[in-house]
């Protein structure tokens, strides 16, 4: 494992996108088609961590306490792009035998992949401050830990990576899974103890209501969510650690490969989508069904939710899944920090030391602005770091599109024509909202 950076020569250019990691996993080669897919469970997992993370939870509890369950329908929709382009991102990875960022730097030379590695960058710090700022209220709610010495606290998790990692990809995975479920299992339970209008919000989901376009306020914070839903980052990773299943490098191998990893893909976004469904569900039958409409701060919804469910421990669950949530992202941050850095400027770290670098990087402004403003400061930096996040999105969006529609790229893997017309509409139409979004704010 490397100590310090280590350029990597021009002699190793095909190398493969995280070698350590890479075809380390084993598939089983049973006839039975139940146990190859578990073979192929865990990617689409790690990359369901962005869909769920702190950032999410604002959006969602906001839309949820002022507008009640009508922005569940553009939840439905953001997760239906994020399958869409995770489902391209895994493809790319399987067909080219490369991550995202090594097409890139393969494509736009030198000071191309250096312009959107800086992107990438800002991308994965931005997220990471979400993550910084999260688990820091967590531990604040949780232990009454002041915010200054809990966003201290967490860069210690730097050693929680390097422990993961000695253990082999497969530990990473499952610790990540039993995050996930326990980010479940809390929602699951407050979902109950709210007591939600069952019908109401099912309609929501799948029926879009006009008063997203003509309310102002409402609009606002429907951008938002879209903005805070696929995250750059994740594209990037995706198509690189679908490539560390063992699968045989051959046409036919690989189109088996491209269909259990979406199936792993298209599961663990369902997931994120019933979470960030329940995070707005749980605000709008507490929340919005009692008059508190002015809930957006996520200091503000654990106060509240314990007495207006009626159950002291509601508030200590909600908490729970919060931490959780932001000890996965900082999981799956530090891999993807990896696949960026070696795939467009080549250059090696070691895991811990990435992740030292990354979580310093975030902790810096953290810290000035709690030293400053207090908890009210971290919620407009969280804020600030989605529509960041929302900024950096298409300069990882169109080049994928751009790859996954080139025959000389994917040879077979082709997208077909409707999928090609479908990204490309996929594409433009977050550029456009995310634009929106940002006009809004500086507006604001």
């Amino acid at each position: 494992m490397a100590t310090e950076f280590q350029p990597i020569s021009d002699v190793t250019l095909s190398q493969p996108s995280l070698p350590e990691v890479n075809a380390s996993v084993r598939l089983s080669r049973s006839p039975f088609y139940w146990k190859r897919l578990l073979g192929f469970l865990g990617p689409g997992f790690l990359i369901s961590v962005g869909y769920m993370d702190p950032g999410n939870w604002a959006t969602d509890i906001a839309g949820g306490s002022q507008f009640g369950y009508t922005l569940l329908f553009v939840i439905m929709g953001s997760n239906l792009m994020a399958v869409l382009l995770q489902s391209l991102s895994l493809k790319l990875g399987i067909a080219t035998e490369r991550d995202l960022a090594q097409l890139c730097r393969e494509s736009t030379g030198r000071w191309g992949s250096f312009a959107l590695w800086i992107m990438a960058e800002i991308a994965i710090a931005a997220c990471d401050l979400a993550e910084v700022i999260g688990s820091a209220i967590a531990l604040n709610l949780l232990f009454h830990i002041p915010l200054l010495w809990g966003v201290l606290i967490t860069g210690l998790d730097v050693l929680l990576i390097l422990l993961l990692g000695r253990w082999g990809f497969r530990t990473v995975e499952a610790v990540v899974m039993v995050l996930i479920a326990t980010i479940l299992g809390m929602f699951c339970i407050q979902m109950i103890l709210s007591r939600p209008e069952y019908g109401l919000a099912m309609s929501s989901l799948f029926v879009p209501s006009s008063k997203i376009f003509t309310n102002p306020a409402m609009l606002y914070i429907a951008i938002g969510m879209l903005g805070a839903t696929v995250m750059p980052h994740n594209l990037y990773l995706h198509s690189s650690i679908v490539q560390s299943r063992r699968y045989a490098r051959t046409p036919e191998g690989k189109r088996e490969a491209v269909k259990m990893a979406n199936i792993d893909s298209a599961g663990a976004l369902t997931i994120a989508l019933f979470v960030n469904a329940a995070i707005l569900i749980v605000a709008a039958a507490v929340f919005h069904r009692s008059g508190h409409f002015e809930v957006a701060a996520i200091e503000d919804a654990y106060k509240l939710l314990s007495p207006l469910v009626g159950a002291g421990f509601a508030s200590t669950l909600f908490a729970v899944a919060l931490l959780a949530s932001g000890q996965n992202s900082s999981i799956t941050g530090t891999l993807a920090g990896q696949v960026v850095m070696e795939g467009f400027v080549q250059m090696k770290v070691a895991p811990w030391l990435r992740r030292m670098i990354t979580r310093t990087i975030a902790i810096i402004p953290t810290i000035l602005v709690v030293a400053i403003n207090g908890a009210q400061g971290t919620e407009k930096l969280l804020i600030l770091s989605q529509v960041v996040l929302s900024l950096q999105l298409s300069f990882a969006v169109v080049p994928l599109v751009i790859f996954t529609n080139s025959r000389k790229r994917m040879g077979e893997f082709v997208n077909a024509p409707w999928l090609k017309a479908t990204s490309w509409t996929v594409a433009v139409v977050i550029a456009g909202l995310n634009a929106w979004l940002l006009v809004l704010t500086i507006r604001g």
